[in-house]
């Protein structure tokens, strides 16, 4: 069993970092998993019962069942955004490392679906944009789909085929 190395912190955080000879792909795909799993689980808890809670009952204003914390508008959005954003790369990471996997897609997407169904359900519908909310939750889809695309630009016209010259 190897042992932590003692000495300055960045000895104690080098010991942690990825090693391709050390760590199999198999054991950090299972972290990584964990891992996204749980900020998965942590932004969805935060998206369907926001900080501050809802309103109980409607008054002044203020609808029953609607987030406490919408009522500073621009903090919710800010909360709003990095928590759908956390969130959406959570779900794309877990459908990355379960790719080719059976079925490994209805439940990610049941937990997204119920994800935004909670938000629009707890925001009060004059205070929010919802726009805003979907092109963050698409961004990381987005992103690799154009990663996607720029490789293959990249491989038609940077890569050099073979030529037949036989003489």
């Amino acid at each position: 069993m190897a042992t932590i190395p003692i000495g300055t912190g960045r000895n104690w955080l080098r010991y942690f970092e990825y090693e391709e000879r050390r760590d199999t792909p198999n054991e950090t795909r299972n972290i990584l998993l964990i891992i996204f799993t749980l900020i998965g689980a942590v932004t969805f808890q935060a998206g369907v019962n926001p900080p501050g809670g809802v309103w109980q009952e409607s008054k002044e204003g203020k609808e029953a069942g609607s987030a406490i914390y919408a009522s500073n508008k621009e903090a919710y959005y800010v909360f709003l955004i990095f928590n759908t954003l956390a969130f959406s790369n959570s779900i794309f990471v877990i459908l990355s490392l379960t790719y080719k996997f059976p079925f490994h897609w209805p439940a990610p997407l049941s937990m997204a679906v119920t994800y935004g169904s909670a938000i629009f359900g707890v925001s009060p519908k004059k205070s929010i944009s919802f726009r805003y909310v979907l092109i963050t939750a698409a961004g990381p889809f987005v992103v690799r789909i154009l990663v996607l695309i720029f490789n293959v630009f990249l491989r038609q016209y940077f890569v050099k085929k073979p030529t037949n010259n036989s003489t």
